[in-house]
């Protein structure tokens, strides 16, 4: 039977069995209540983006547009954070969730509690933006 765990739950755990049924039910969670979240700011933003009306003066329609587009920056920004977490969701029904894309080692519970989309340890993360960054100069 799976336990509900809770975020402290897995913070103090440290045993052997390393994303077993528990954790990969709490991250299941977890990533559908972010999931949530976002559909509904969505929802939220496309009905307030619909409800704003003209306004004659220059300035404030400036001002409206800009406040429009860092919205529907934040939107795209958001959408492609829905991609991730469906690929997350995806990982944990195919057995990868918790490891590392590069190595293979554990990502470790608490780097994936603080970012549940995580597909690298830190270390790894850390190399690809050396090398990104090596190119880049």
């Amino acid at each position: 039977m799976v336990k509900k765990l809770t975020e402290e739950d897995v913070l103090k755990w440290n045993g052997d069995d390393y994303m077993n049924e528990d954790h990969l039910a709490f991250f299941r969670q977890r990533l559908l209540d972010m999931k949530a979240e976002l559909l509904a700011n969505a929802t939220a933003t496309s009905q307030h983006l619909q409800e704003q009306e003209a306004t004659p003066d220059p300035a404030d329609r400036a001002t409206l547009e800009e406040e429009y587009a860092l919205e529907l920056r934040t939107r795209d920004r958001e959408r492609k954070l829905l991609l991730k977490i469906d690929s997350t969701i995806k990982k944990i029904d195919d057995g990868e969730y918790g490891y590392c894309d590069d190595t293979g080692e554990p990502i470790g519970l608490p780097r994936l509690l603080a970012r549940p989309t995580a597909s690298l340890t830190v270390e790894a993360q850390e190399r690809r933006e050396r090398l990104k960054k090596q190119y880049a100069d």
